[in-house]
């Protein structure tokens, strides 16, 4: 078989799906975690479940500088989208934040700031899609990532964030830190991605 035949096929099997499967039937009582939807605010149990996969969420921008002045992280990315909002007071403050993300220096970046799409208060993820996230590789590969998030954004349970599922051919839901336990049970934070994830909600 030629190289071309092979890259069709591969192709072929790789082409995005023209029509989605529908969603199955589920009793939602029996498959959404109760105890970690306790009480009534989205944004506050959004926040108990994403400190409780060692995620962090914060209210300004103040409070995002102060965290990476702390941590001595001054250089980083930022979504251009997102510049006047948040990268433009890091600047301001003395931090170094580029809006073109340069993939040969990826390990130049100590922070990286982008657009989430969504968030799940039941789990604590944050939704991160190629439509609205700018620099798939600037979440994912500097140390910090900053989720960019608005409170109406965030849906109540996994299922709720499943039925709002948009377009995009490639969707994330992180959790937390990235973590692994691959060798010898031991959880490692930080290995396959970012080692401090914040949701900074505006």
């Amino acid at each position: 078989m030629s190289r071309a035949a092979i890259f069709r096929k591969i192709e072929a099997a790789t082409a995005a799906i023209k029509v989605k499967a529908a969603r199955p039937d589920y009793a939602a009582a029996i498959t959404h975690a109760a105890p970690k939807l306790a009480g009534g605010d989205l944004l506050e149990i959004f926040a108990r479940n994403l400190a409780a996969v060692s995620g962090r969420t914060m209210r300004s921008v103040a409070e995002l500088l102060a965290f990476l002045t702390a941590n001595k992280q001054c250089h980083g990315y930022c979504d251009p989208a997102l510049y006047e909002r948040v990268g433009a007071p890091l600047a301001a403050a003395g931090l170094t934040v580029e809006t073109a993300y340069d993939r040969t220096r990826y390990d130049d970046y100590q922070f990286g700031i982008t657009q989430a799409s969504g968030a799940i208060a039941e789990s604590g993820s944050l939704i991160l899609d190629d439509e609205r996230t700018s620099r798939r590789l600037a979440a994912l590969s500097p140390w910090i990532h900053v989720a960019v998030l608005e409170p109406a954004a965030i849906h109540r349970t996994i299922g709720d964030a499943l039925a709002a599922l948009g377009a995009s051919p490639n969707i994330i839901w992180v959790t937390g830190p990235s973590k692994t336990a691959d060798v010898e049970g031991i959880l490692i934070e930080g290995v396959h991605g970012p080692g401090e994830q914040i949701a900074l909600v505006l």
